[in-house]
């Protein structure tokens, strides 16, 4: 009995002493890829990396030396961790079966650190959905709208389709179609959209802004309107100069058509 108990004690201590060894390799291991991560963010943020590729390279830091100490922690238990590999690849190739979209997104996100389409702060428009870009994650991308919601998309849905990127470059034309009805003077409208571009000076210069007749439709004679404007000032200009020509048009008597219908009643005597 007293063998027993001896032997019971001598396990005890054995085991006890690699599983708290095993617990503090894991524990200091979590700390330790923390602390890596934000030595990587400090470093590449200091030699002013973009912060698409900084953030990126240290979520993989994080993730592969989390990965080393748990291996670490198995073997201290005594685990045959060559052997324990061995099953995870065999399992590994199960369950990366099950996860293809899962793989398919990490593999879409190197593409997006390699190829770099957009980076973070750039709006875009891609998988459905519009915003600002915040964060590029090993599987997905985070955007926020221009209403303050977070969506989270899939890397895979950002390279398997087209995505729009409205930061690359600083200019965009805004595109606007304006109606006049054909009883209404032409140049006399054209001066007055052109004096509205003339006066926004958020409009520029170069390229020239294109004011012209652009069809004679049904009803309408319609003006295309296109000037250049900082990306900023999109939004701004696209509803400012449309409110000015609705304004501009009424005080210049120019009518701006819109669809009627007229109904001709018949009577008929029995």
């Amino acid at each position: 009995m007293e063998v027993t108990f001896e032997r019971f004690m001598d396990l005890s201590v054995f085991y006890g002493i690699k599983v708290i060894a095993a617990l503090v390799i894991f524990v200091v291991g979590r700390w330790v890829a923390r602390l890596c991560e934000r030595i990587v963010h400090k470093v590449m943020e200091r030699r002013e990396t973009d912060s698409t590729v900084t953030s990126f390279v240290g979520h993989f830091t994080h993730y592969a030396l989390l990965a080393f100490f748990i291996l670490a922690a198995l073997g201290q238990l005594g685990i045959q961790t060559t052997s324990f590999i061995a099953v995870i690849g065999a399992a590994g190739l199960a369950v990366g079966l099950a996860l293809q979209g899962s793989l398919a997104n990490f593999a879409a996100g190197f593409l997006l650190l390699i190829f770099r389409p957009f980076r973070v702060g750039d709006y875009i428009e891609g998988a459905g959905t519009a915003g600002t870009v915040e964060k590029i994650q090993l599987f997905t991308t985070q955007l926020q709208t221009p209403d303050n919601k977070t969506v989270i998309v899939p890397n895979a849905g950002m390279t398997s389709g087209n995505v729009v990127n409205y930061s690359t470059k600083g200019t965009r034309r805004v595109d606007m179609a304006f109606g006049i009805s054909y009883g209404d003077d032409i140049d006399k409208a054209r001066g007055v959209i052109e004096e509205i571009i003339a006066s926004d000076e958020r409009i520029l210069k170069e390229p020239a802004p294109t004011v012209a007749v652009s069809e004679l439709a049904d009803s309408s004679v319609n003006f295309v309107v296109r000037p250049w404007v900082a990306s900023a000032d999109y939004f701004g200009v696209l509803w400012g100069v449309t409110e000015q020509v609705k304004k501009r048009f009424d005080e210049a008597g120019v009518s701006i058509p819109f669809p009627q219908r007229d109904v001709h009643l018949y009577e008929h005597k029995a």
